[in-house]
């Protein structure tokens, strides 16, 4: 496809699965994708800087979870320089054209820090994403209530998202003016789908149990949990009880994604 094709209306979706030296949750959200029915193919940051791949080539862009530059400044930090500095300047107009971009876990640690999220657009850095409430690493598995209200069109349609949950800095913070404009796409709830400030349901802490919030178009997306760590029945850790409920509940956000690029 060349660089200079339109973002929607295509018969084909790409999604751009984009990892750096640590990321390790790559080939994972490219099966999602996948299985959502896009054609996803994984790139190396190396590769966007270097033109040898252009962002106006993919519908989607995604941002994995893991350790992105052994997150020696912080989650998500170095690679949020990287892309400020030398993504951004391609980030802007596949945005502008209509391009989905989705962070998980430090992927969206990456987009905040980048001023990317909670937006507007060309903002600096307004939120963070910092240490958990509990002073450690948290891996376990969370329910995700959904904001009706909100824009994101990742989230559209789904009730209650069951997922996995492995952060060490997933604690949403901001200051206040700042937290009242945020349009959060996810909460942590219990199992109901009631919004839940309380450990263990909502393991980060985080400001008004926000779990991923949308920008004002609605088509930047970020998340802590991993959806692509239920994309599989088998995945969800009751399936041998026969008490999956919620199973493969992740992969409605994929196909979310997959079905307004291919609808717009």
């Amino acid at each position: 496809m060349a660089a200079t094709a339109a973002l929607v209306g295509m018969a084909i979706v790409k999604a751009l699965i984009l990892r750096a030296p640590g990321t390790n949750r790559d080939e994972g959200l490219a099966l999602a994708f996948s299985q959502a029915g896009a054609m996803a193919e994984i790139a190396n940051v190396a590769e966007i800087m270097s033109g040898t791949r252009e962002l106006a080539d993919y519908q989607i862009l995604a941002i994995p979870g893991g350790f992105s530059y052994g997150d020696d400044l912080g989650v998500g930090k170095v690679q949020a320089n990287d892309f400020t500095r030398r993504i951004a300047i391609e980030a802007a107009p596949f945005v502008e054209r209509g391009g989905l971009i989705m962070g998980v876990a430090n992927g969206y640690n990456m987009l905040v820090k980048a001023g990317i999220l909670p937006g507007p657009s060309g903002a600096s850095q307004t939120a963070t994403l910092t240490t958990n409430g509990s002073g450690r690493f948290e891996c376990r598995w969370v329910y995700l209530g959904v904001n009706k209200q909100s824009r994101c069109v990742f989230t559209r349609g789904i009730e209650l998202i069951y997922a996995p949950f492995a952060h060490g800095e997933g604690k949403f913070f901001t200051a206040q003016d700042v937290l009242d404009k945020v349009d959060a796409a996810l909460y942590y709830s219990d199992s109901a789908g009631v919004l839940s400030t309380v450990y263990p349901a909502c393991p980060s802490g985080s400001l008004r149990a926000i779990a991923g919030i949308t920008d004002s178009t609605g088509r930047i997306f970020g998340l802590t949990a991993l959806p692509e760590g239920n994309i599989n029945y088998q995945q969800h850790p009751h399936w041998t009880r026969r008490e999956a409920a919620l199973a493969e509940s992740g992969l409605k956000i994929f196909r979310n994604a997959v079905d307004w690029v291919k609808k717009s």
